[in-house]
């Protein structure tokens, strides 16, 4: 009873963060210029990317050995683990520079970079501490003070007082939001206790982390740039206008894969690691189908409302930039759910700890949309990158899909009297 409150509370509080973000992208395009809608895309695009070379991926090792320690020595893990964030912001910053110095950005924004990305990374890394500790309601409010919060005001600013109507604005109150998730962050694990953190740094734990995030990060790049140069490819081929409405549409789409993640995955994948150690294999696999079947219903769901209201919202927007470019939003929204259902057997996959079939998906992934948007370039122009990130996703969903199917197969298989006396 008490997870169904919490779910229904967290799936809530998603909601409202995923409203308010819907329109506040739908705003951005009402009244901002195309050019700085685009502009406001490559630079998120950014951010999220370089927040991979600043943390390593380095939670994908760290949940799972924060879910085996004691409560008492977790503060000791977690400072390793800030301490090498430390260290990779020295040896990132002085190639971030130099890359940004090529930038073709607005000025407003180019010194808003390092701000945003410090209070992003900080905050993503409690996130993903507190679903990984089972407090995924907590996490969620801090989502909403981080991303949902300052989209309200913007919202407001801007339907009320049109010198707010530029990126300056958008960038300051992301930062005051960010800096407050931040705070309040800290305040909760606080709360929570956690001992070891006057230890000294366990660095061959760091060591070891490094080694096996490694792998997941070639992965991680490989499947994030699919969604960092897809908006910089799309640039060369269309021009910033249409990176405009790509960012209007992808954010439309994605909003199911962060629904799901709130409501479904935040929820099952650490259930998923404990019924591992516990060697509950059977339930572990009618969770997964569980969580399959929920995962098409609310697809098959958003696919259907958000293709009854996007006319009307773009009737709003009043702008034949996005108006004309339509024919991104089925793409994109079938790229999302084929991404949204191979979560799935991603989610099974990690919490088994059979990484390779991700790692090398992730891999494949990123080929295959290189070459496939490069091949149709000539024919389909810009049409060519939403193909390719379908493609790619198609690609992720086989492989893992097999990959958790022969794992299911061995499971089912009679063991040998040896490992079950």
């Amino acid at each position: 009873m008490f997870d169904d409150v919490s779910r229904l509370l967290n799936m809530g509080v998603q909601g409202i963060t995923l409203v308010t973000r819907f329109l506040f992208i739908f705003f951005l395009a009402k009244y901002l210029d195309p050019a700085l809608v685009g502009y406001y895309g490559l630079f998120t695009g950014a951010v999220g990317y370089s927040l991979y070379f600043v943390g390593l991926d380095f939670y994908t090792y760290a949940t799972r050995e924060l879910l085996k320690a004691p409560c008492e020595q977790r503060g000791r893990l977690l400072k390793g683990q800030a301490a090498l964030s430390g260290f990779l912001y020295l040896l990132f910053l002085p190639v971030a520079l130099v890359l940004l110095h090529y930038a073709d950005w607005p000025d407003s924004l180019l010194s808003w970079f390092f701000p945003i990305l410090v209070l992003e990374h900080f905050n993503q890394e409690i996130s993903r501490l507190l679903i990984a500790l089972s407090e995924p309601v907590t996490a969620s409010v801090l989502l909403f003070i981080r991303q949902g919060s300052w989209a309200l005001v913007i919202v407001a600013l801007m339907a009320w007082d049109p010198s707010s109507r530029h990126l300056q604005t958008v960038m300051v109150l992301w930062a005051v939001a960010g800096l407050a998730a931040a705070v309040a962050g800290v305040w909760k694990v606080r709360k929570l206790r956690m001992g070891g953190w006057r230890d000294a740094l366990d660095l061959h734990w760091v060591r070891r982390g490094i080694a096996v995030s490694a792998a997941f990060l070639l992965a991680t790049l490989a499947l994030r740039g699919i969604q960092t140069f897809d908006r910089y490819w799309l640039e060369s081929l269309g021009g910033i206008e249409i990176v405009a409405a790509y960012v209007l549409y992808f954010g439309v789409a994605s909003t199911l894969l962060t629904f799901l993640d709130a409501g479904l995955f935040a929820f099952t994948y650490p259930a998923l690691i404990q019924l591992h150690h516990d060697q509950k294999t059977d339930v572990a696999h009618a969770k997964v189908r569980q969580m399959l079947g929920l995962t098409i219903l609310l697809s098959g769901g958003f696919a259907l409302v958000s293709w009854l209201l996007l006319p009307y919202l773009l009737l709003w927007i009043n702008n034949p930039v996005y108006s004309d470019a339509i024919n991104l939003y089925p793409l994109l929204l079938l790229a999302m759910i084929v991404n949204a259902v191979s979560m799935v057997p991603h989610y099974a996959l990690y919490a088994r700890g059979h990484d390779r079939p991700i790692i090398h998906s992730h891999i494949a992934a990123f080929i295959i949309f290189v070459l496939a948007t490069w091949l149709l370039s000539t024919y389909f122009s810009a049409m060519a990158v939403p193909i390719g990130l379908n493609s790619s996703f198609a690609v992720i969903l086989v492989w893992k899909g097999i990959a958790y199917m022969q794992l299911r197969k061995s499971d089912s298989m009679p063991k040998p009297a040896s490992q079950t006396a």
